[in-house]
């Protein structure tokens, strides 16, 4: 499971603190559905100037080793609650996306359409008539929730639960890796910072993910980055 930290070791800023995404705002004003019915152009500028931070951003060495772990790996699940695609254009192919995609749109109403939205309108519309929004999870809502019964059943069957890079507070992300544990898999946190799973776990790796991730791959008798003319 992956959370903002791993993100923000490619410039992708985190929510909160100085510089943080929310820096100016209050949380509900730009992730809401209450926040966009009040100004939805609003909200639409704020998730496009997010995308375009994302767009300029790159994986980092922290992506490229989960994605060498999968290559390795019998079965693999990689959970993120993060919203943009950088796991993806490591190569990463088993994600599921916890809390929505920056990059998608959907149906503000219930005719429950996702479609891809003019960029040049200041407010796309639906096929239905209604306005798009972004297609991620805002407060008050629900994860989806065949992604969360995915992710649940692979916690609740895995040998191994890397949590990288989140504070482990959000849920209910936050249970995946207590059902991990109940279940006996061995629990590995990557984080600069204690979080509220630190206690439980069987390896703390404190520092980056960019860093501790190679580590712990080369500790495993893995490469961390793909096999190239000349590497073996």
């Amino acid at each position: 499971m992956t959370g903002a930290g791993i993100s923000a070791e490619s410039g992708v800023p985190t929510f909160r603190g100085a510089g943080g995404l929310w820096e100016g705002f209050r949380p509900e004003e730009l992730a809401s559905p209450e926040g966009f019915d009040a100004d939805p152009a609003r909200v639409w500028r704020w998730y496009r100037w997010r995308r375009g931070i994302v767009a300029v951003a790159e994986p980092n060495a922290g992506h490229r080793a989960l994605t060498r772990l999968e290559d390795q790996a019998d079965t693999f699940l990689l959970a993120t609650q993060n919203v943009d695609d950088l796991h993806e254009r490591a190569g990463s192919r088993g994600v599921i996306h916890l809390h929505g995609r920056l990059t998608g749109s959907r149906c503000s109403r219930s005719c429950g359409a996702v479609a891809p939205e003019d960029p040049s309108a200041a407010l796309p519309v639906c096929r239905c008539g209604a306005l798009l929004r972004p297609d991620v999870v805002w407060f008050g809502e629900a994860v989806p929730g065949d992604a969360f019964a995915k992710a649940t059943r692979a916690a609740e069957t895995c040998e191994a639960c890397l949590v990288v890079g989140t504070s482990a507070l959000v849920q209910p992300a936050a249970n995946l890796p207590w059902i991990a544990a109940r279940a006996g898999a061995l629990l590995i946190e990557v984080n600069p910072e204690p979080t509220a799973i630190s206690d439980r776990c069987d390896l703390v790796l404190r520092g980056q993910a960019a860093s501790e991730l190679p580590r712990l791959l080369e500790r495993m008798g893995i490469s961390p980055e793909p096999a190239g003319p000349g590497r073996v």
